[in-house]
C-alpha cells in the first residue's frame, strides 16, 4: 500500500501531463509506484501487444486518461533510471540495461527473455517486445559508462 504524503494524507494516483508523452498516465503510475517512467511505458506497450490485446491496451489507456485526475505538480525522481546498456550489450543493450536497473546478472535476464518467449510460444512476440524496448528505452548517457572488468 502506498505511503502517505508529506501532509499525512494518502497519496493519490494522478496523471502527470507535464512529464508524460501522451496524457501523463504512465508518468502518474511511475510516480505513484516510485519506478522509472520508461519501465511503465515498456510494460504497458509490451502487455498491450500481447496477441489480441492491442485494442484492450488502447481502451485501458483511454479509460485511465479519463478516470485519473490531472496533476500539474512536478515530482522528484528518487530512484535509478532505466537505460539501455552501452557496455553490456549483445544486440541493443536492452537486457543489459534491465540487468543494471534491477541489479541482477545480465545473462539471467537474457535467458529469462528467451525462455519466456519460447515457452509461451511467442517467439515473434519476444522479438517485437525487444524491438519496442530498444526503441523506447533510451541509451545510457555517455557519462554513465562503467568500465568492464578485465578478463586477462
Amino acid at each position: 500500500m502506498p505511503e502517505s504524503g508529506a501532509s499525512g494524507s494518502p497519496r493519490r494516483l494522478t496523471r502527470r501531463p507535464a512529464e508524460g508523452k501522451l496524457g501523463g498516465v504512465c508518468a502518474g503510475l511511475a510516480e505513484y509506484f516510485d519506478v522509472d517512467i520508461v519501465l511503465v511505458r515498456v510494460a504497458w506497450v509490451v502487455l498491450s501487444i500481447w496477441p489480441g490485446a492491442i485494442v484492450l491496451g488502447v481502451v485501458a489507456y483511454v479509460a485511465a486518461w479519463v478516470l485519473m485526475p490531472r496533476s500539474d505538480a512536478s515530482f522528484e525522481i528518487t530512484h535509478s533510471r532505466l537505460f539501455r546498456s552501452r557496455v553490456d550489450r549483445r544486440i541493443g543493450g536492452v537486457c543489459g540495461g534491465l540487468a543494471e536497473y534491477f541489479d541482477v546478472d545480465p545473462t539471467m535476464v537474457r535467458l529469462a527473455w528467451v525462455v519466456v518467449s519460447v515457452l509461451a510460444c511467442a517467439v515473434v512476440f519476444g522479438v517485437v517486445a525487444y524491438l519496442i524496448a530498444w526503441f523506447v528505452i533510451p541509451a545510457s548517457p555517455l557519462g554513465a559508462l562503467h568500465a568492464s572488468p578485465s578478463t586477462t
